[in-house]
């Protein structure tokens, strides 16, 4: 295991001063930060911001767990979860460019349960899906599947009486159940989050006849180096798991996390994987650089810029708490359409995702930038996304 400091061979370290940016902006981040893990707000932080192919900020802060008074490490493994949907996404389009995998193809072509869908309609009725739904609308979330805490109005209580993340079904299980309960809404009317992407990676296993975890493995994660990334921890790296506070300090509610030591049959591809600052760096890295790391090529320039492209057409309605004004949606990250309307700074066609206790990132292609931000607070998701973006592009200065 590393110790959280190398990177990859391809990515150097440089001063910010040499990249356009500010050492002393970026230290305000730290700042920040520190402020928040003083008065309780968060026990800790990884931060790793990198531009024009070099890194330029990497730092932790705080404790690991509340619960221990070890400090925060660079090595610190983190539960990314929906941060696994990128790269889902990336194994995906791989086997598209192989001409294994149709976008345009029924999902019921691979999984044969998903061929006679019914939509809800309101106090108990279904009506028949108008059309099936297909592997693209899978990678945009215009599938009409949701999550156990989704579309409270229509299906979210459905998927939540089925307990559909419960992590003791396997892969191919759990689609079969999802294949069962009703769309929120028509396949493609719209962008509706949820589960996706968990789908996506069964259709993935069966193509391949591989569990998704040894296909990731194989084809995405130790091909980009990426070696502490993964499914679960095993037991001589428990100490490196990152806690959160077990109460969330602004809702008083309490909080809950999976337990990485175990290796449940279900292996979410839409948010089951843990993994490190320094190994997402790689993935990002990969990302910006055209599908390539380490002399390492996934994928080619031109299908990474149509996955970061915008793939919700302008009469496809959007779920404004989970796609922030100002973003669309491309193939596996939300994806910005301009340089206003969105409540944070950005570039048009940057994209960002996050997972749900509290780990996210960006990509700005037009500043050749990128930064991960790794907590587990989540009940701050969303301040600390914001004020993290807020506070690196304070740092850009040319």
């Amino acid at each position: 295991m590393s110790d959280g400091i190398s990177i990859s061979d391809s990515i150097a370290w440089a001063k910010p001063e040499d990249v356009g940016m500010s050492r002393d902006r970026l230290a305000r981040m730290g700042e920040r930060l520190e402020a928040d893990i003083a008065d309780g707000s968060l026990p800790g932080a990884v931060a790793l911001v990198a531009r024009r192919g070099r890194v330029v900020h990497y730092k932790a802060y705080g404790r690991r767990d509340p619960a221990h008074p070890d400090p925060m490490q660079r090595d610190t493994i983190f539960r990314i979860y929906s941060m696994t949907k990128p790269i889902t996404s990336v194994a995906a389009m791989m086997l598209v460019e192989e001409g294994r995998l149709d976008l345009a193809a029924p999902v019921s072509q691979y999984l044969p349960d998903f061929a006679r869908m019914q939509v809800y309609a309101g106090e108990g009725r279904t009506v028949p899906a108008k059309r099936t739904i297909t592997i693209h609308d899978l990678l945009r979330h215009t599938s009409g599947m949701t999550l156990d805490w989704g579309e409270r109005d229509t299906t979210g209580p459905i998927y939540q009486k089925n307990d559909t993340a419960r992590r003791s079904r396997t892969n191919a299980e759990q689609a079969a159940l999802l294949a069962s309960l009703p769309l929120a809404c028509q396949p493609g009317e719209r962008f509706v989050y949820g589960r996706s992407t968990d789908v996506l990676g069964h259709v993935i296993e069966v193509i391949t006849g591989e569990p998704i975890a040894e296909h990731l493995r194989a084809r995405v994660l130790w091909p980009l180096g990426m070696m502490e990334t993964g499914f679960h921890v095993p037991a001589d790296f428990a100490h490196r798991i990152a806690g959160g506070h077990p109460i969330d300090p602004d809702t008083r509610a309490k909080t809950s996390f999976i337990d990485l030591t175990e290796n449940p049959p279900l292996q979410m591809a839409g948010g089951g994987m843990a993994s490190t600052t320094a190994d997402y760096a790689r993935f990002l890295h990969m990302i910006l650089n055209g599908g390539t790391l380490d002399g390492v090529r996934l994928l080619s320039p031109a299908t990474l810029a149509f996955m970061m492209s915008d793939h919700l057409a302008p009469d496809v309605g959007n779920n404004l708490d989970i796609l922030p004004e100002g973003y669309g949606f491309g193939l596996g990250f939300a994806v910005r359409r301009g340089g206003g309307i969105a409540p944070f700074p950005g570039s048009p066609g940057d994209c960002f995702w996050e997972g749900i206790a509290g780990t996210s990132f960006w990509i700005d292609p037009a500043l050749q930038l990128y930064a991960i931000l790794m907590v587990q607070a989540p009940g701050r998701r969303e301040r600390y996304r914001r004020m993290f973006r807020s506070l690196v592009y304070a740092a850009v200065t040319s």
